[in-house]
């Protein structure tokens, strides 16, 4: 199994090519690390070489003047190793925190550049993993870990000079069995590499489903799925489990093997090194000095092991790291499209076709138009198609043929980040940040000064539910906006598109899920919203477009029927029947066109629209912009 996990991982260039590139950037601190060490490691040789004189001067010929000299020396020496280490500690401590931080910092913001469809098909919690820990592998490359295998490879050449001058013969044996090891270290880090790998992906498994277990508890708890979730989670960490197991049986392996080697030196040493000395070919001090250099000789074997093992981690989060930031963003290519610093906001669809998975058309030859300040709704069944239109609109998709215009310009040759600055979104689910109310609301405009941010909270009527709450603006708001409710939620979300000024708005569902008096608040704010600006509305109840310029009836991918509100009552097909369906399901009675509707919070807010005058606007950057035309099919 182990053998064949190895033969199967092809250890990647790019993985070599960006250690270097790390450990190029931070070759200062490096530099300086080494220096540190080297001068630790040359203090740490005073003490094995003291022993040949203790030995030989001190005990065997009397000497006791020399004790206070040597004693001193290894003092000074140790003080001299315990200060190198400190700083050494440090310099390369702050050098990995640092390439850490930038690495999770790059990571996190190319993820946040991919395109929509790859967030569709990546769990989340992976990629919380290969941002927050797949760099902290790094610790061992930028941190002590190429330090220590330079520095311990300068130990080792020390000690094998020292060791041949001593007794070339014995050392020479010695070194083969030596090669042996060094032999094993190389087999090791092989076989070890992929397995750091596969612990790393099943661990990103495990985290994510977690994660997504955490983000829907009211899911869980509302199914009673606690016990099911549990039991998946077990289910992945007895993977883990398998996979550490594994690893830590061949890191185990390679320590028994280590230690039969450093057995077999140790029997050599003896009946050898025992008969050097009853030849007198060696003093017993040069003996004691011989098996200590034989220790640095060692020690720094052991550590370069040990750090290979803790590298192979290290170059297999190299290659995850690799792989997303290889992935291609959205904004690829922006810099040779076309700057969009101002747009009129008339859109037009030319015979477009989409396919989220090959073969499997979602929508059939679209084509439509919406002239600047006006309102379009798309109404049908679920599944008609009326998202995935909004989702081209908004660019996170690209249509699989046709064309999607922006003022006559194709929007593929926009630049995505100049169009995104005239776009603003109302969901149905509006997303809140786990911040304050007043944050919430500048999301859009960071920079917006604090008179701003009131004026577009008191539009949307926010002051409302705000004035409640003892912080007032200030008011944390929860993970998801949790404390706030629905209509709260919505009229948060509104004002931040109001603040945003937005030239294209999107309402998708963005009042089917409120009660009466919430919608009555919320639809006011979204006729303030929608002034000026062109508007595509996703709504599946009817009695809320029922003002739009003009409404698609969409089924299976296509538009089937378009026109004003009273036109498609007239013509009496698809939109009509739909009509009727649902407010004969909310207990009405089928209204003729022109009559007054006697339910439903969107058509209170409809007669009051009609009887009240809209009210000004709070905010200068929301001035009126008057249609420029009709719209409808091309």
């Amino acid at each position: 199994m182990l053998g064949d996990l190895a033969a199967s991982y092809k250890p990647s260039r790019a993985a070599w090519r960006d250690a270097r590139n790390l450990l190029w950037v931070e070759r200062r601190r490096l530099l300086a690390g080494l220096l540190l060490l080297l001068v630790g490691r040359l203090a740490g040789l005073v003490l094995p070489a003291s022993s040949k004189f203790l030995v030989d001067d001190v005990i065997t010929r009397r000497h006791g003047a020399l004790l206070g000299p040597l004693a001193a020396a290894i003092m000074v020496a140790t003080v001299i190793q315990a200060v190198s280490s400190l700083a050494l500690s440090r310099v390369l401590g702050l050098a990995a925190q640092r390439a850490i931080m930038d690495i999770r910092r790059d990571l996190q913001r190319r993820v946040l550049h991919m395109p929509i469809a790859f967030f569709d098909s990546t769990r989340s919690g992976v990629l919380i993993a290969r941002i927050m820990t797949d760099p902290e592998a790094l610790r061992n490359l930028m941190g002590t870990g190429f330090v220590q295998v330079a520095g311990s490879f300068l130990t080792a050449v020390f000690a094998l000079g020292i060791l041949l001058w001593m007794n070339w013969r014995l050392t020479a044996t010695t070194l083969v069995l030596l090669g042996a090891f060094a032999a094993l270290m190389v087999y090791a880090f092989r076989l070890i590499r992929p397995l750091h790998r596969q612990r790393a992906e099943i661990g990103a498994q495990v985290t994510g489903r977690l994660t997504e277990a955490l983000s829907g508890i009211r899911v869980v708890k509302s199914y009673r799925a606690e016990e099911y979730e549990a039991r998946v989670f077990a289910a992945g960490l007895d993977r883990l489990f398998a996979s550490v197991a594994r690893e830590v049986t061949a890191s185990a392996a390679l320590g028994g093997l280590g230690i039969a080697i450093f057995g077999a030196i140790s029997a050599l040493l003896v009946l050898f090194g025992g008969k050097e000395i009853l030849t007198g070919a060696m003093t017993l001090g040069d003996f004691v000095m011989y098996v200590f250099f034989i220790g640095l000789l060692l020690a720094p074997l052991v550590r370069i092991a040990e750090t290979t093992t803790q590298l192979g981690e290290t170059f297999a989060g190299l290659d995850r790291i690799r792989e997303l930031k290889d992935l291609p963003t959205e904004e690829e290519g922006d810099h040779d499209r076309e700057p969009l610093p101002k747009i009129g906001g008339d859109v037009e669809f030319e015979d477009v076709h989409f396919e989220y998975a090959h073969g499997i058309s979602v929508l059939k030859g679209i084509s439509l138009r919406a002239a600047p300040g006006t309102t379009t709704a798309l109404v049908g069944p679920s599944g008609a198609g009326k998202s995935t239109v909004i989702g081209l609109l908004m660019a996170l998709y690209r249509p699989s043929s046709g064309r999607i215009l922006l003022d006559g310009r194709d929007l593929s040759t926009l630049r995505i980040r100049d169009f995104r600055t005239h776009l603003g979104v109302v969901l149905q689910e509006s997303f809140l940040f786990d911040g304050t109310i007043a944050e919430n609301i500048a999301y859009a405009r960071p920079d917006a000064s604090h008179e701003e941010i009131l004026r577009a909270a008191q539009a949307a009527h926010c002051d409302v539910f705000v004035e409640a709450f003892e912080n007032g603006y200030q008011t944390v708001v929860g993970e998801r906006g949790v404390k706030l409710s629905g209509g709260e939620r919505q009229r948060v979300a509104i004002a931040r598109a109001l603040l945003a000024d937005p030239k294209l708005l999107i309402l998708d569902e963005a009042t089917s899920s409120l009660d009466s008096e919430n919608e009555a608040l919320v639809q006011d704010g979204l006729r303030l919203l929608r002034r000026g600006r062109t508007t595509f509305v996703i709504a599946h109840r009817l009695s809320t477009v029922r003002s739009a310029d003009q409404i698609l009836v969409m089924e299976a991918g296509r538009i089937v029927e378009f026109g004003t509100h009273e036109a498609l009552i007239d013509k009496g097909g698809s939109y009509r029947h739909l009509y009727e369906r649902q407010f004969s399901t909310n207990g009405d009675d089928f209204l003729n066109p022109g009559e007054t509707p006697r339910s439903g919070a969107g058509d209170v807010v409809e007669a009051q629209a009609a009887s009240v005058p809209p009210p000004e606007s709070p905010l200068p950057l929301l001035a009126p912009r008057p249609p420029r035309g009709g719209g409808g099919l091309v």
